[in-house]
């Protein structure tokens, strides 16, 4: 399995997992910093970015078996892992084989339930179409603050004072993404993300207060399938803390690493 993927920075190997139709730059907000204490390493996911699709990318099943496969040919089995949202899952599914060394999981998915269900798709799926409609006027809608605005407001509790460049490279690789469509419906309509961690390393859930997606409630979920986990919360971010609280997002992904004594 290959995967593209960034290296920077400078000791113990922290490897970054992004989001639905997302990609390595969306850790930006936060990488530069990561780096200065940690080798990051960032991937782009099958189907997204420079990463090409495989038969199975359009499932959660299908990326959880690459990320793990390339785990082992990239010989990083016990890596401390941060993950946000997909990704946030995804990294929880390597805790739960035993996969990974610390855990950071950012507003994962999967664990919606009834109504919610519904909700994702029929929110995520829209919004895909309307983004996809506009990508041609990407840069000059997000220019705008009240363009900006309307655009993020599902996914980010500051919308407006996210960087318009950044938040147009985001949407552009959310639109450009060919599988995200089957993805949200597997995601919608496949099981709930299934615990424990079998690890001994530390594994945090960091959710947002005024996550419009994944919504707070679901938190709970979280945490009684992963009960050895630590919660914490965002009080002023959405779905993506790394985006509305980096500074904080970066402290509490070292703390929840630092003391891992994986890879």
């Amino acid at each position: 399995m290959t995967m593209h993927y960034t290296r920077t920075g400078r000791g113990k190997p922290l490897l970054l997992v992004h989001g639905l139709g997302a990609t390595c730059g969306s850790w930006d907000t936060i990488s530069p910093a990561l780096s200065r204490v940690r080798e990051v390493i960032a991937v782009d996911l099958p189907g997204h970015g420079q990463t090409p699709e495989e038969a199975d990318s359009g499932t959660f099943d299908g990326l959880a078996r690459s990320l793990d496969s390339w785990l082992r040919t990239e010989n990083l089995i016990g890596v401390d892992m941060v993950g946000s949202s997909l990704g946030a899952r995804l990294v929880l599914e390597m805790a739960r084989r035993g996969q990974s060394g610390a855990v950071a999981a950012l507003d994962p998915g999967g664990f919606w339930h009834g109504w919610e269900r519904t909700f994702f798709k029929a929110t995520i799926t829209p919004s895909v179409a309307l983004v996809r409609a506009l990508r041609p006027a990407l840069s000059a809608i997000t220019g705008n603050v009240a363009g900006r605005t309307a655009l993020m407001a599902q996914l980010s509790a500051r919308p407006w004072a996210l960087d318009p460049a950044f938040v147009a490279r985001e949407l552009k690789s959310l639109a450009d993404t060919r599988t995200v469509n089957s993805l949200v419906k597997d995601l919608a309509n496949g099981a709930m993300q299934a615990g424990p961690a079998n690890t001994a390393a530390p594994v945090v859930i960091g959710w947002g207060r005024k996550d419009r997606l994944c919504l707070p409630q679901q938190a709970d979920r979280a945490m009684k399938a992963f009960p050895e986990a630590t919660l914490h919360w965002f009080e002023r971010s959405g779905h993506f803390p790394m985006w509305d609280q980096p500074e904080e997002t970066v402290r509490v992904i070292l703390d929840a690493t630092s003391v891992s004594g994986s890879k």
